[in-house]
């Protein structure tokens, strides 16, 4: 019989992608398929999506999927396992008892609910809460997100029967069926990640009951809806319930056993610490479980890439290998500024949600690059931060896999290795979402992933690192200035 084949799914933020992965986790030959959406915003906060444009994105992109293997003579008789998805985390969409959307979808960056999380900060002890969810009382959450929306918008609420990420109401619209993963579940602060049950505090508090979330179960349910139709390849398939992307992408770097660290440079930059025994993690960090065996522990910060675009779109720079050959030329921090960059407010370790992003020493001699290298290492710099923290908290020194667009990029990696002062290992798949994906899949169908091969680190100098930690105390002594 010929090998099988996991068909794995991706929900972006703005963008849906679909791709193919044999047992070993490897994908498949043939391009991704992908897809773009809107993603909503306004000046107080918003930050939505349409349904029906992901769900529209999600069938265009599964189509080409499928018709790419069915022209492609080494993937068409292979048969498919098994449905894998990855998911923007936090996120939420309430439905009518049928499953039909009568809200957007509210995405984690959302802060409109700031404001109900500082009530709930009041009525409620965080630091307990955080003990038993793994999550912070703060707006990326549900139990803000719904104490906004009974006070705002009550008769939208009180109609709402079905509460669920994207990822369920896509798996429910499609394939009839949809579980809630444990690996969704622990992202919303709802959850007892210790008891792995829904938190009845919690539940209480966002006034909803276990019949109004799906139920939690890690297992798949078949393709068997509306759609098999549509796609009668994946009638009867196996389809996994989705997990949060932040899961998925430190399955799919191979950086979930304890020891290692991912850390992926998106919109958002974070590093993720695989950890043994009761999830647990430092107060204004998360730990989020990936099943009923392992959690690791999270430090989100919220600006990553995004600082990039600003940077190139408002100092008039131009993206390409000249750019990245004047940087690589920089190899410290001689600019002389002390960046803070909270652009869009701050999450791990601080929390601070009305925090302004500062650029400190510009002087008449400051150019464009330098403030583009500055915003760059400062970013970095939070990541630095939260390892440093969680080796103060017991974790050790962890291997650091990283990902996202910076594995392009030579001097990146190397100024990256330079501030955290530790060698970094490239993951060598470009698409670690939606490998996660599928190696989610693979590991409940009992197919063992290979560890990842630690090869060709990008090591840190020795000068370099001095300068970078020093520069890392002025932002620390700057930020307290500020705070």
């Amino acid at each position: 019989m010929a090998e099988p084949l996991i068909l794995a799914l991706d929900l972006g933020a703005s963008s849906a992608r679909v791709a193919f992965f044999d047992i070993t986790a490897r994908r498949a030959a043939i391009p991704v398929t992908h897809h773009e959406y809107p993603l909503l915003t306004s000046r107080d906060g918003m930050s939505e999506i349409e349904p029906g444009a992901l769900l529209g994105a999600v069938r265009v992109c599964i189509t080409e999927a499928l018709h790419r293997r069915r022209a492609d003579a080494g993937l068409r008789g292979r048969p498919l396992a098994a449905i894998g998805v990855s998911c923007f985390w936090h996120s939420v969409v309430g439905c009518t008892e049928k499953g039909e959307a009568i809200t957007r979808i509210i995405t984690a960056e959302d802060s409109r609910s700031r404001d109900a999380a500082e009530v709930l900060r009041k009525r409620f002890d965080e630091r307990k809460i955080h003990a038993r969810t793994g999550c912070m009382l703060r707006a990326d959450f549900w139990p803000a997100k719904m104490a906004r929306l009974q006070r705002t918008e009550a008769r939208l609420f009180a109609r709402v029967r079905q509460w669920m990420s994207p990822a369920e109401w896509i798996q429910l619209r499609l394939a009839g069926d949809a579980n809630c993963a444990t690996g969704m579940a622990t992202g919303t602060g709802l959850f007892d990640s210790a008891a792995m049950k829904w938190d009845a505090a919690m539940l209480k508090c966002a006034e909803l009951s276990p019949e109004k979330l799906r139920p939690l179960n890690d297992a798949p349910s078949p393709f068997a809806g509306p759609f098999a139709q549509e796609f009668p390849e994946l009638r009867g398939v196996p389809w996994f319930p989705g997990i949060g992307d932040g899961i998925a992408c430190s399955l799919g770097t191979g950086a979930s056993r304890a020891g290692l660290a991912a850390i992926h440079l998106g919109d958002r930059a974070a590093v993720r610490v695989a950890r043994e025994g009761p999830p647990a993690a430092p107060f204004g960090m998360c730990a989020f479980r990936m099943d009923a065996a392992r959690h690791f522990v999270d430090a989100t910060v919220s600006n990553g890439d995004n600082l990039r675009a600003w940077c190139l779109r408002e100092l008039r720079l131009t993206d390409g290998p000249e750019l990245d050959a004047a940087l690589a030329a920089r190899p410290g921090p001689q600019h002389g500024l002390v960046v803070l960059p909270s652009w869009n407010g701050e999450r791990a370790p601080t929390w601070n949600e009305d925090a302004a992003g500062t650029i400190h020493g510009i002087r008449q001699g400051t150019t464009a690059l330098d403030i583009l290298q500055a915003v760059t290492e400062a970013k970095y710099h939070r990541i630095a931060r939260a390892l440093e923290t969680l080796g103060e908290n017991g974790g050790g020194a962890p291997k650091l896999i990283v990902s996202g667009a910076i594995t392009k990029s030579a001097s990146g990696l190397d100024r990256l290795a330079n501030v955290l002062g530790q060698p970094v290992y490239p993951c060598d798949e470009p698409e670690p979402h939606l490998r996660g994906a599928a190696a989610f899949a693979l590991e409940h169908l009992g197919f063992p992933i290979p560890a990842p091969k630690l090869i060709n680190p990008v090591k840190p100098r020795k000068a370099a690192a001095h300068e970078y930690a020093a520069a890392r105390e002025r932002q620390r002594r700057l930020e307290e200035i500020l705070s």
